[in-house]
């Protein structure tokens, strides 16, 4: 149990974060506190519910219900979930800086296999000032990219059917106006 909860905390945010996490987080413990436990050790089914609040290092994951399946492969899949208008959100700090990377969304769902995260319904992640809102938002740990829709009709702070970016000037150290 302790190996697919660690597995699914640390890919849960490390691949829905936009820029690389905390990599001593890896070989950190896992903590999780909530209202109720199910293990499911046949179908390898850990469901968590309650204030679900996961640590692990610099990573912080609440939710109200977590949801961890193991496949035959050994590869974990996570589902973090809210109830009512809450929002499942993560927390992470960026390895190697001070900065953390924020997300939220009504479902945030993490797969090993492919090392995909996928965040499903008022979804944003926000990464020092730059911020990704949008409907979906799908982050590829492998290649370091980032897909993001909105979904027809929905208003997510831009006209309908589009989604929100907001990235900040990168400065090269010099104040500006000097060369």
């Amino acid at each position: 149990m302790k190996q697919i909860l660690i597995a699914t905390a640390a890919a849960l945010l490390v691949a829905a974060s936009p820029a690389l996490a905390e990599k001593a987080d890896r070989d950190q413990p896992v903590n999780i506190e909530a209202d109720r436990l199910t293990v499911d050790d046949r179908n390898k089914v850990h469901v968590f519910e309650g204030n679900v609040i996961l640590t692990q290092g610099t990573l912080t994951i609440r939710g109200d219900k977590l949801v961890v399946t193991q496949d035959a492969a050994g590869f974990q899949n996570g589902v973090a979930t809210a109830a009512g208008k809450g929002l499942a959100t993560f927390r992470q700090r960026r390895d190697g800086s001070t900065e953390y990377v924020e997300g939220e969304a009504e479902r945030i769902e993490y797969d090993s296999r492919t090392e995909k995260a996928r965040l499903f319904n008022r979804a944003k992640v926000t990464s020092g000032g730059d911020q990704v809102a949008g409907h979906y938002i799908e982050y590829d740990a492998i290649t370091e990219n980032y897909l993001a829709t909105n979904a027809p009709g929905s208003r997510q702070g831009a006209p309908a059917g589009r989604v929100r970016a907001v990235i900040q000037p990168k400065s090269d150290g010099q104040p500006a106006g000097t060369q």
